[in-house]
């Protein structure tokens, strides 16, 4: 893969790619919200106040490879994961798309999010941010190589747990 070929993109293709990611993720279909990653993929969610930061070397609220990434879908797959049986309902709302940059055969994106979170026996929470993605063409298809969820909240305590993916 070439810079050329990285930067045919648009953002159009850009939106399909995450509008149809954030359907798989609202109907719980983890398994085929894995084929949308890159096999080296990454997914991180930083901590607020430092949202640039290496998760080698910081304390991250999630940080997963690809294989970490796969046993989490294993886990709230299962129905004694009890952190999220039965399932959270969630909604994801993402707007404001755009290319932020193409670095070799890497193609940088962003987008702000609204995650709406319902849960049994739970008040309703909602989770607000902004996604940087990393993302290469693999197969002719857009893929993610890596997914960071940076939420705008001064303080996630009162969110609750993200056991779902964000």
């Amino acid at each position: 893969m070439n810079e050329v070929l990285a930067a045919t993109v648009s953002r159009a293709e850009i939106e399909d790619l995450l509008y149809h990611e954030a359907d798989l993720l609202d109907s719980w279909r983890l398994d085929e919200w894995l084929t949308l990653l890159t096999d080296d993929a990454a997914y991180y969610v930083p901590p607020n106040d430092k949202p640039d930061a290496d998760a080698r070397f910081t304390l991250f609220t999630i940080a997963d490879d690809m294989v970490r990434l796969r046993e989490r879908v294993i886990r709230l797959k299962d129905p004694n994961c009890h952190a999220e049986y039965p399932p959270s309902r969630t909604r994801r709302l993402i707007g404001n798309v755009r290319i932020t940059g193409i670095d070799g055969d890497v193609i940088c994106a962003a987008a702000n999010f609204i995650v709406h979170r319902y849960r049994i026996n739970d008040l309703p929470r909602v989770f607000v941010g902004h996604y940087r993605y990393k993302l290469r063409r693999q197969g002719g298809r857009l893929k993610i190589a890596e997914r960071r969820a940076i939420l705008d909240a001064e303080e996630l305590g009162l969110l609750g747990s993200v056991s779902f993916i964000l």
